[in-house]
């Protein structure tokens, strides 16, 4: 049996790739958290988020009745819409079914936004500084997906998969940076009222 150290099993080398990227990936994190270039910006940003005059409206937002925020849940509307989507890019005759999709879930993108930046207002810099990044890369899907259903309501369903194969790209990587928001850094449950 080869060790772990040595492994030249035929598995070994794509789990080496991947601690690789991992271990990459980890890093560049950790370097966005301790980057203060966008710190003006996000205290501008924040300061002006909490000064809206949301009332109540602040923690439905947030998720306080719940106990926990909302954003994430919000979010399974556009990522749902847009991977069934991608699916059915696969599927003949599926052409309407994919417009569909992708206008449902950018219609879903402004509450689950909304969501995010009320939460997004009350983080600390590291969180804050990695949350922005989520929220340009979000900008980036959702440009994609606008595309992919321009390209489709025109009859051009070879460019709408292509853009919608970008947004998806763009919503991986914002996935990633929510997941690293929410559980690496360890953003929390809100205390029930």
């Amino acid at each position: 049996m080869n060790s772990p150290i040595h492994d030249t099993s035929p598995t070994a080398r794509p789990i080496a790739a991947l601690d690789t990227a991992s271990a990459c990936w980890l890093k560049t994190l950790d370097q966005l958290e301790r980057t203060t270039v966008a710190d003006p910006v996000i205290r501008v940003l924040q300061r002006g988020i909490r000064s809206l005059p949301l009332g109540a409206a602040r923690d439905l937002l947030r998720g306080r009745p719940l106990g926990h925020p909302v954003h994430p849940v919000l979010v399974q509307v556009p990522i749902g819409c847009w991977l069934s989507a991608s699916v059915l890019d696969f599927v003949p005759g599926a052409h309407h079914a994919t417009s569909v999709l992708t206008a449902v879930g950018l219609a879903g993108v402004a509450p689950a936004a909304v969501a995010g930046w009320a939460d997004w207002a009350d983080l600390p810099p590291e969180q804050a500084r990695v949350g922005l990044v989520h929220a340009a890369s979000n900008v980036a899907a959702v440009a994609c997906y606008t595309a992919s259903l321009a390209a489709r309501l025109r009859g051009r369903s070879a460019r709408g998969r292509v853009w919608a194969l970008g947004g998806m790209a763009a919503l991986a990587v914002s996935g990633a940076l929510g997941g690293h928001v929410a559980y690496r850094q360890a953003v929390g449950a809100h205390a029930a009222p």
